[in-house]
């Protein structure tokens, strides 16, 4: 699609689906009148985690941890305790050491430009545009899975986006980012919604869609996609068994001797970490993974190592 004709459809559906936007959005607390820093946190959780599970860790962690000074006093074990089920959590370490930074470059105040936002520890460009964009109202081209699937089907007429963010689809972005700030923040959540609510990979709401009759994959007949996206797999995975092990350790007040994680009869009188070991035990993993899994842990820094066992970072 010309430059011309890319800028006359951005004319046409800005209205349309912002419009719906205004009406269908969903109530996200992150939406309310939110502090940058609430911002930030709601941005670093929300990678590769859904919005049913974020929502109730962040309110718990904003009220316990409201500001970047806040954050940054606190232990790195409580850190990882209170990030709980959210998966992946190096990020929770990460966002420590930005906070961290905040308070040491920024006088705890979070930075309000996309330079100095990408320069924080576990912060990419994604992560950067969307902060300046939702917390500070800037200009940024923001372009998550949700927003590169509605440009695709959109615009190009493709089932789906390419497997990997290509310079033309941040191209194509750019082109379609309202030149006034605030209403290329507003383009950018409802684009974002909309593919998180409507036009969802596997099962979109074409009906529900409000430029359903300017879409080009609707036009061409629905092609299917071009590959077939792989999905990250869980059980008996690597993954797995360091999520069974981190509910260990955040269940433990003290360390983890190293046998209760090989002897599941020892485990069972461990009455505060059984329940967690019960899980680690029942999924049956061989030695080696275990073994895998403990260094891992060690080696980024979500565990250590002492005299009498594993535990938390302090």
């Amino acid at each position: 699609m010309g430059e011309a004709s890319c800028a006359a459809k951005g004319d046409v559906v800005h209205q349309e689906i912002t419009r719906w936007f205004g009406q269908q959005a969903r109530d996200l607390p992150w939406r309310r009148g939110c502090s940058a820093w609430g911002i930030l946190v709601s941005e670093i959780m929300l990678q590769q985690t859904p919005v049913v599970r974020v929502q109730p860790v962040w309110e718990e962690w904003m009220e316990r941890w409201p500001t970047p000074a806040d954050f940054a006093a606190a232990p790195a074990a409580d850190v990882l305790r209170a990030w709980g089920r959210l998966g992946y959590p190096r990020r929770a370490l990460r966002l420590h050491a930005a906070a961290a930074r905040i308070l040491e470059e920024h006088d705890g105040a979070v930075p309000d430009t996309y330079p100095e936002l990408l320069a924080l520890p576990g912060v990419g460009t994604y992560t950067a545009a969307a902060v300046a964009a939702f917390a500070f109202g800037r200009r940024t081209t923001v372009v998550d899975t949700n927003i590169r699937r509605v440009h695709a089907r959109l615009v190009i007429g493709q089932a789906l986006p390419a497997p990997a963010l290509t310079a033309a689809e941040t191209a194509l972005a750019t082109d379609l980012l309202p030149e006034d700030a605030d209403e290329s923040v507003l383009w950018n959540a409802a684009v974002m919604e909309l593919g998180a609510v409507i036009c969802t990979a596997r099962s979109p709401k074409c009906d529900l869609c409000p430029v359903l009759d300017k879409c080009a994959w609707i036009a061409a007949g629905q092609p299917e996609p071009t590959y077939i996206p792989k999905g990250q797999p869980w059980a008996g995975t690597d993954r797995q068994v360091r999520g069974a092990v981190m509910a260990v350790l955040r269940a433990a007040s003290s360390p983890v001797h190293a046998d209760l994680f090989w002897d599941s009869v020892a485990a069972q009188v461990h009455a505060e970490t059984a329940p967690a070991l019960r899980k680690l035990h029942d999924l049956n993993t061989h030695a080696p993974q275990l073994e895998r899994a403990l260094a891992g842990l060690l080696s980024d820094g979500l565990a250590q190592l002492s005299e009498t066992g594993y535990h938390l970072p302090h």
